[in-house]
């Protein structure tokens, strides 16, 4: 039995006002999909973009060099292609060109299917007051939690 892989960017969160998410699929290499299912992988400082041909990228996005491999090894960080049907990305594309949102990942897994996945999502970049606030609440809800564990 394999365990379970699940990536996540917590900085997203903090970072951004998320919107809407999506779960798209990752064309990968062999020894990408090799290196993920090892957890070799960091998405902290990707996002996501269009090409010219209005497909979807997710740029910075880290997997670690897969050890056992001998002669053939993938680039760490490439832009790799994301999978979604042409509705959504006819709508992400629409919504990013008219609002000026952005594409951040948010959690990179290993499907029941083994598959590799992103969970994507259409974003807001928050304020610095909009970040005091968060900080400010997850203090009180902290200190909440400690009065009531007493």
């Amino acid at each position: 039995m394999q365990k379970k892989i699940n990536i996540q960017n917590k900085k997203a969160q903090f970072e951004y006002q998320i919107l809407s998410k999506y779960t798209a699929g990752i064309v990968l290499s062999g020894t990408e999909i090799k290196s993920i299912r090892d957890g070799k992988a960091s998405i902290k400082e990707a996002f996501c973009q269009f090409n010219e041909k209005n497909e979807l990228f997710v740029v910075g996005m880290y997997i670690g060099e897969y050890s056992f491999a001998k002669n053939y090894t993938h680039v760490p960080r490439s832009n790799r292609k994301l999978l979604l049907n042409k509705k959504e990305l006819i709508k992400l594309s629409k919504e990013i060109k008219n609002t000026g949102l952005t594409i951040v990942p948010l959690k990179l897994f290993i499907n029941e299917k083994g598959f590799a996945k992103i969970q994507i999502a259409l974003a807001k970049g928050k304020k610095i007051h909009d970040k005091r606030e968060a900080i400010k609440n997850r203090d009180v809800k902290r200190k909440l939690d400690q009065i009531k564990k007493k």
